[in-house]
């Protein structure tokens, strides 16, 4: 995992199995510093430190509470050797 600065955001970049997911390092319950959590690379899940709440990688739906709203994720592709998040809003 790797955690870029887009603007105002903060991304966590995660490769699981190979394919390459972001997703904003913030959890969608209390603001929390989503990225600090362990994360489960075979189930491509992220889990927030405070609280449990485990985050589907691909689709930023919470799979557990006590978060209900998924957290934004965002495109990525590699061109060139470089990894390239679309933040665009």
């Amino acid at each position: 995992m790797r955690l870029v600065p887009a603007g105002s955001r903060t991304i966590g970049v995660y490769n699981c199995a190979g394919t390459l997911y972001a997703i904003e390092d913030r959890c969608s319950h209390d603001d929390g510093p989503l990225c600090e959590g362990e994360w489960e690379a075979e189930l491509c899940v992220v889990v927030c430190p405070r609280h449990g709440s485990r985050f589907d990688l691909q689709t930023g739906i919470p799979m557990t509470f006590p978060a209900f709203e998924a957290v934004p994720t965002f495109p990525v592709s590699v061109r060139d050797g470089m990894v390239l998040v679309d933040v665009a809003e």
